[in-house]
């Protein structure tokens, strides 16, 4: 038998790769994943317990997910001539895109920014360029981003808008410039579009190369998985054919399509968590040595200016709360911390933690 060898067996790229890490929130109060913090009210549950004795998990789901895609349509009010393409989670919507691409394909995203955007590409082995943004106020750095395009010709941009993890909305005529300049594929990432009133879905049929990416996770449904993508017809029926038969099971689908046709309860506590981070953001800014920063999603991001991140993560971990350290991304980010909006007792104890350790450290 000859001798066998992983180095030898796996591409560089994936060799030279860390794997996505997820923090164990285990008897924390979790603030650290930008989900929503709320259940159900029980009158929906009962509901929705009762529309599930229906599900046939027996037979394979709906390729076409028709229910679903129906009220998806109505809830976002996509134009019918515009497509949707469904995805386990936004996560296997970018691995579609960027299966789609040729080989060694150039994929360029503003830094920082979503981290997926990144490992999918190399996963895939494409080549990932990151533009910075502006230092002072995580704004696009236009010049720069014209300049790559025209450079790099890239096969496909992202934009995440709001931008995570920084939270802002990038100027929406600097997007329009990019789409335009662009020679390919331009991916506006609204997974915040609950928080964020604002949004490029009426752009669509200005731009055939315009596509617009969604989440149901932050609307309160993280544990379902459900991402969607809406474009020109001609690119998604594209798309469509890397997309695996039935990937969006049963239950996702008769859960998501019954959370969206009972939706005000979704829409409350969206309206709720906005609220709240106008509070937290307020009280950020009173703290001593910390620099808060706009946001247009359901976190926070902000600086600590005297005490290391490391420090002030560990000790609020040691107070039962998680929260996202960024610092080892250094650059820009360093000594942040993104915090996501609670309820109001996990985010007044977050508050109250954070004056003490500053007060104490």
């Amino acid at each position: 038998m000859s001798e066998f060898s992983i180095s030898k067996l796996f591409r560089s790229e994936l060799l030279s790769m860390s794997a996505y890490k997820v923090a164990d929130a285990k008897n924390l109060i979790k603030l650290d994943a930008m989900e929503n913090p709320y259940t159900w009210p029980e009158n929906i549950q009962q509901q929705w317990l009762q529309t599930l004795k229906s599900c046939d998990i027996n037979r394979y789901p709906d390729p076409e997910a028709r229910r679903l895609s129906a009220a998806l349509r109505s809830s976002n009010e996509i134009s019918a001539q515009s497509e949707i393409l469904l995805g386990n989670g936004s996560d296997e919507i970018i691995q579609i895109l960027l299966m789609s691409l040729p080989a060694n394909a150039i994929v360029l995203a503003p830094e920082p920014g979503f981290v997926m955007y990144k490992q999918v590409a190399h996963s895939l082995g494409l080549q990932f360029k990151g533009v910075p943004v502006v230092a002072d106020d995580f704004s696009l750095d236009l010049p720069a981003m014209l300049l790559a395009i025209s450079e790099l010709q890239p096969s496909l941009i992202f934009l995440a808008y709001p931008n995570n993890p920084t939270g802002n909305l990038f100027d929406a005529e600097a997007i329009k410039q990019i789409i335009f300049a662009a020679p390919g594929l331009v991916v506006v990432d609204e997974a915040y579009a609950p928080f964020a009133n604002a949004s490029f879905l009426s752009e669509i049929g200005k731009y055939k190369n315009l596509l617009i990416m969604r989440t149901l996770s932050k609307l309160g449904l993280a544990g379902l998985r459900l991402g969607f993508l809406i474009g020109h017809p001609d690119l998604l029926v594209q798309l469509n054919k890397i997309r695996l038969p039935y990937n969006i099971n049963s239950l996702t689908q008769i859960t998501a399509t019954f959370a969206l046709n009972n939706g005000s309860f979704l829409l409350e506590q969206t309206q709720t968590l906005c609220a709240e981070r106008a509070l937290v953001f307020k009280a950020l800014e009173a703290l001593a040595d910390i620099k808060p920063y706009p946001s247009a999603a359901n976190f926070i991001l902000f600086r600590s200016l005297r005490i290391t991140a490391n420090q002030l993560f560990d000790a609020l971990k040691l107070q039962g709360i998680l929260i996202k350290n960024l610092s080892s991304q250094g650059g820009i980010l360093e000594n942040c911390l993104r915090v996501t909006i609670g309820t109001p007792d996990e985010n007044q104890i977050f508050l109250k933690a954070m004056q003490n350790i500053l007060q104490t450290t």
